[in-house]
């Protein structure tokens, strides 16, 4: 399994995972050894400080401030963090709604919390357009 899938799974509530289109860096094949190569670019996950700061070197952005700028807009993330589908892409269909970027990260059941997180385990991921749109989505692990 890799660690993708595991922390898909909830196996890994302590990593990040992180997607980089390949058009979104300049030197891709640097990552070649740390990441899993998808269709459109690679996947990391990495224990959280360190993929915190990984994400924040290869995208240029703070993932903290892109969680915070990202959250208030109800997007779809594909579930195996590869991309998604920008909220915005029917206002502006001649724009290039690329995903360039998803960062990712997992929160443990917590029934005190209610609501979603008294479900399960919690993805929360934060995806960045090409149009520049931020947007989010979350979803209880084992449900998409």
């Amino acid at each position: 399994m890799s660690k993708r899938s595991e922390f898909l799974a909830g196996e890994r509530p302590d990593d990040i995972a992180f997607f980089l289109h390949e058009d979104a860096v300049e030197n891709l094949d640097a990552l070649e050894d740390y990441a899993e190569t998808v269709e459109d670019g690679v996947v990391l996950v990495l224990p959280g400080e360190n993929g915190r700061n990984a994400f924040q070197k290869a995208a240029g952005t703070d993932p903290m401030e892109l969680a915070q700028a990202a959250m208030g807009t109800d997007g779809t993330v594909e579930s195996d963090l590869t991309g998604g589908v920008c909220p915005v892409a029917g206002d502006d269909p001649d724009a290039d709604h690329t995903t360039r970027f998803v960062f990712a990260f997992a929160e443990e059941q917590n029934e005190e919390v209610g609501g979603l997180y008294a479900e399960g385990d919690v993805v929360h991921a934060y995806a960045v357009c090409n149009c520049g749109q931020r947007y989010s989505q979350k979803w209880v692990v084992g449900e998409r």
